[in-house]
Formats: structure tokens, sequence, C-alpha cells
């Protein structure tokens, strides 16, 4: 692993000087750090990462090297990547190669051997901002003027850049129970993985698709994915779920998705200072009072009251899920006539990477679905 002086500088001016880990060159984006200590491949895959610079606040990464088998898309999505001590040489059966040789495979470029826990108390304290790493510029307030010209976040509307450019079929494992709508929002590939394990046949739909497109499928129930960027900005989203909510449609969605509720339902949303991003977040299922320990990668949430039910056009909905570390809302249900008919929750239970506390919600939708076509 050869590697070139590396620049980073963030918007409010702090500097860090280490060496260059992937590929050469320059790049920019929102920083934010994941706490997770393991599970790098599909942390880097997610689509949720897009146009963010990603810091690995665990200290040693790439001890496991890169496979063929744990890619949740077919590409590396984040704009940068930040960690202190990259493992020399990997060491794992499945690796094929090394996560440095993937990052300059793909263009990626990253930084290592910086104080990443500086780093992660200073997003901590002032909250995610714009950042460039550069191996090519060394002057840093030069590469400062190229940062603050980069754009926010907050407005950033990038579905377009993730979804699905066409749809297509992942087959229900076993017997065919349901069909589901699945909205390809930044899809994560275990997703429909672990729908089609519960015997939904799976149609993974671009984030334009219509109602008319759902209704051509026979669909028994609609999801909506994780994905990046505002939400406030998914107008068309946000139209389409109202539309399947009025059609009686179930609904389940995660991360993005969850947002897009609250929004459809007419709940408001706004950004974190610096958001969750890990797989050890505490969260606490208010229907069932267990804590599950889960996998977040959020930067935005819903504003809805913790003490009361609120009244929709589409019935009553409730905060379900609440994050035990700074009470944000982390999931909603829908009840109309006192029957659930929708929930969300604003974290990952696909568990890759992860734990596997919050794989039941995929089961509590075969219960929603299966409970809407007795209806």
């Amino acid at each position: 692993m050869s590697s070139l002086p590396a620049l980073l500088v963030l918007e409010d001016g702090r500097v860090f000087r280490g060496q260059s880990f992937g590929a050469l060159g320059e790049t920019f984006g929102e920083l934010v750090f994941s706490t997770g200590m393991s599970g790098y491949q599909e942390t880097l895959t997610d689509p949720s990462y897009h146009r963010q610079v990603v810091l690995a606040t665990a200290p040693h990464i790439g001890n496991t090297g890169w496979n063929d088998e744990d890619g949740e898309s077919s590409k590396i999505w984040v704009a940068g990547y930040i960690v202190r001590d990259p493992s020399p040489r990997p060491s794992n059966w499945r690796s094929s190669h090394s996560l440095d040789t993937e990052l300059e495979k793909q263009g990626i470029v990253g930084i290592s051997d910086i104080d990443t826990r500086a780093l992660t108390r200073h997003i901590r304290d002032a909250g995610a901002m714009r950042v460039g790493i550069s191996t090519t510029e060394t002057n840093a307030d030069a590469l400062l003027e190229r940062v603050r010209n980069q754009p926010q976040m907050a407005g950033a509307d990038l579905s377009a850049d993730v979804t699905t450019r066409e749809p297509y079929v992942v087959p229900a494992v076993g017997e065919k129970k349901f069909t589901v709508a699945a909205i390809d929002l930044g899809i994560k590939a275990m997703t429909p993985a672990q729908l089609a394990a519960r015997g939904f046949e799976v149609h993974v739909l671009p984030a334009t698709a219509s109602l008319a497109d759902i209704r051509a499928l026979g669909a028994d129930g609609v999801f909506f994915s994780n994905g990046p960027g505002d939400p406030s900005t998914a107008t068309g989203p946000i139209a389409l779920l109202r539309a399947v909510l009025d059609a009686g449609l179930p609904y389940f969605g995660i991360c993005f998705g969850n947002q897009l509720f609250g929004r459809a339902l007419g709940l408001g949303t706004y950004k974190l200072k610096f958001g969750h991003r890990g797989i050890n977040q505490p969260v606490i299922d208010r229907t069932t009072g267990k804590v599950e320990v889960t996998a977040h990668n959020h930067g935005f949430a819903v504003d809805a009251p913790l003490d009361r039910a609120t009244d929709t056009p589409y019935g009553e909905v409730t905060v379900s899920h609440v994050c035990l570390n700074d009470d944000v809302v982390e999931g909603l249900e829908l009840r109309r006539d006192g029957r659930l008919v929708g929930f969300s929750v604003q974290y990952h239970p696909e568990a890759a990477a992860g734990p596997h506390d919050a794989n039941y919600l995929f089961d509590r939708f075969v219960d929603v679905v299966s409970a809407g076509k007795d209806a």
C-alpha cells in the first residue's frame, strides 16, 4: 500500500493532514461519521451515502478486505472515506483483495493516518458540514474555497441519482404469498431479499413510478426504501405515497421511506445536527416495550409528538419507535378504524451490516398485508 500526503479541510476552516487512502485526486461532500466497528463494505455500497464523505470512528478498518458477496449495490456510493489505521493486509477466507485496492479501482478518494477521534468530536460539537479531501492540493486556503462552493445537503433532491433505471423482480423464496411494489429511492440488496424470504414477489420500481404502475402489478402492498437527500424535496414520491394511502394499500417504509411517510401524513421533517450512522443505536419499540440495537444511516428525522396520536386524512398516526440516545422519532404507525394499515422505521431492519434485532419488522409487514387482504 503506497500513499502520498493528503489534505482534509472542513468548511469551518479546520485542517487535517494525513496520507492518501484509495484513489488519488480530490473529492467533496458532507462529512458524516459512522460508529460501526464492522460492516464497512455494506456501508460503502449503501446508496444512502451518496454525496457524503464517511468517517469511520473505529480506528482499524480493512481487516477483512473486500469480497464479491457483501456489497449492497453495484458500486461504492460514498464520496470519500476517512480512516485512522488502514489494515496493511486483509485476512478473511472470502476476501479477494484489499479495501484500499477497491477504493482505488472505483476512484474513491480517501485519507488515513489522521486523528479520527478529534474529527468526530469536532463534528459532534459543530454538526455535519461540507468537507474536501485532496492529494493534489497542498494549500488549505485554496481547498477551503472550493469546499465552501459545494452544495449543501439540506435541499438536495438525490433520489433520481440512485434509483433503478428499469423495473426488476426479485422472486419469492418458496411459495409466493404476496406481491409487493418496492419503490427504489436508494434500495439496498438485502431488503428485497428479506421480503422475498417471506414469500413476497418483489417488484422493484423506479422513484418515478405511479399508482397505475403499482396497480398494474396487482400489488398487495407497497414498500418505500432508504435513500439519500432531503425528504422535503421528494415531492413526486410523497405524492405517490399519498395516492397509495388513498387507495388503501398496506405500506412499509424504512429510513427515507419513514421520512416520506411522515411528510405524506402531514408531519414535518428536519435536519439532525450530526445524524445517526452505525450499527449500534438503541431504539425502543413502544408497541412491545422491547429495546433493540439497530443499524442507522440518516441525517434527517420526522417531527412528530411523542406523547399523543395525530389525526391525518388517512387515519391516526402514532410514534412507534424512539431512539434512546436523544428521543428522535424512529418509527411511525398508521391506524384506520383501529387496524394497522401502514408503518415505517427510521433505521435498517435488513441487518446489512448490523444486528438482527429488528428483523421481525418484515414479519410485521406480512401480518399487515395479510390483514389487508382479509379486510
